[in-house]
């Protein structure tokens, strides 16, 4: 397995590339903006795009998508209680001051207590709202992909439409902490961090600080 970080545009967003470089195969997590620059590692990895996985729909992390789309045809997928959020993207654009294409239609949900596979690897679907309603973790191989849940020394907002401190605590704690220390943790932002380092370290997790 390979994963690929590629922090794209103004939000300065990740977006990872989860390669099985045995069958040259790749799933795209949150293609934000620099649908371009996702578009050409692709084919300088000569993977070719299977899924299209959308942790939360928050319009710096779906920017892309169109694109993407458009070039590889990858079926999407997205926790249905974010679907919301997804079709009110020219919205959430309007409010930052951006333009987002017309979205394609989400082609499946990721249903919690799934699996979902890129090639041969397999990751376990944890539904882990706060930041927004359907935001998902995607964990296996030693990592976590957690959208917006969590940070290195902090965690997702909670202050925009479908935000929920309390929730949000309860992901992470139930979802999150429950993994093992030496897990890489791969957020929508930032450095990758271990759950062992935020477990520790983290003020929202230690006490040290709690959302309003």
């Amino acid at each position: 397995m390979k994963v690929v970080t590629l922090t794209t545009g103004q939000f300065a967003e990740n977006c990872f590339l989860v390669i099985d470089e045995g069958e040259g195969v790749a799933a795209v997590v949150d293609p934000g903006e620099d649908a371009k620059l996702i578009l050409a590692r692709l084919a300088t990895e000569g993977a070719r795009v299977t899924e299209i996985w959308i942790t939360h729909a928050h319009v710096d992390h779906i920017l892309g998508v169109a694109d993407v789309h458009d070039k590889t045809g990858a079926p999407i997928r997205l926790h249905p209680d974010d679907l919301p959020l997804y079709h009110a993207a020219p919205t959430q654009a309007a409010w930052l001051g951006v333009q987002v294409p017309p979205l394609p239609e989400v082609t499946l949900p990721f249903t919690p207590g799934e699996s979902v596979s890129v090639g041969s690897l397999r990751f376990a679907v944890r539904h882990t709202p706060g930041h927004s309603p359907g935001s998902v973790s995607l964990l296996g191989h030693g990592i976590a992909l957690v959208g917006d849940v969590l940070f290195a020394g902090s965690v997702g907002r909670v202050d925009l439409p479908g935000g929920d401190g309390a929730a949000l605590l309860h992901s992470i704690e139930s979802e999150l902490l429950t993994l093992p220390d030496d897990t890489i943790v791969y957020s929508g932002h930032g450095p990758t961090t271990s759950v062992g380092a935020e477990r520790r370290t983290n003020p929202f997790l230690t006490g040290a600080a709690r959302l309003a």
